[in-house]
């Protein structure tokens, strides 16, 4: 698949999921919550890939939105209105910015054990709005392009490589990680909205491209 695959793991991670996963390596039980977490990040994301796929394939071309071919009008009409719903929310994460507050749930991640990261990252993958587009315009692609789904192995590993990489630094370098994964989880945890502000943005470019 010619999908710009990293943009689009990050993405995947941007926002609330990277911050659960900091969160959950700088809690009572980092390693086995944290890669609990990751786990469920590499299911949910091929799972929603898959039923993406398979909804493409029922409905056929009319939700086409790769550039593989002229689009459909259909095709057209849902960019425009994933665009403009991106960018109101940019536009209220910035005018809300100073009142902002990070979801009251991500409080309790912080203590939570493996089955209960499990679940976070499994939720946050499949239902999390710009998770479902993503997921979405990847197996939209590969479908509309008679691709299988062992194509999206890339898209998947890369998300779940991403996911892991908190982990990754906190076993590899554990002294470090200590010290700046809590000032890193802190900073995004004050300034959430400019965390969203730029995920928005990003999707938006890769929805036009």
């Amino acid at each position: 698949m010619d999908t710009a695959i990293l943009p689009l793991a990050i993405t995947m991670m941007a926002g609330p999921q990277i911050l659960s996963d900091l969160l959950l390596v700088t809690g009572r039980r980092p390693i086995a919550a944290a890669g609990a977490f990751v786990v469920a990040v590499g299911a949910g994301c091929a799972l929603m890939v898959f039923i993406w796929m398979q909804v493409a394939g029922a409905v056929g071309d009319a939700v086409d939105l790769t550039r593989q071919s002229e689009p459909t009008t259909t095709a057209k009409v849902i960019q425009l209105v994933l665009v403009g719903l991106l960018i109101a929310a940019a536009v209220k994460a910035y005018l809300g910015r100073e009142t902002a507050e990070p979801p009251k749930w991500l409080g309790k991640v912080q203590d939570a054990g493996p089955l209960t990261a499990f679940g976070i990252g499994l939720l946050l993958i499949t239902v999390f709005p710009s998770d479902l587009l993503v997921t979405m315009t990847v197996g939209v692609n590969l479908e509309s392009r008679g691709e299988e789904f062992a194509d999206a192995l890339p898209f998947i590993g890369a998300t779940t490589a991403i996911a892991a990489l908190p982990l990754a630094l906190y076993v590899i370098f554990r002294r470090w990680a200590e010290k700046t994964m809590p000032k890193v989880r802190d900073w995004m945890n004050t300034n959430s909205w400019a965390v969203n502000v730029l995920v928005y943005a990003l999707f938006v470019v890769l929805i036009l491209a």
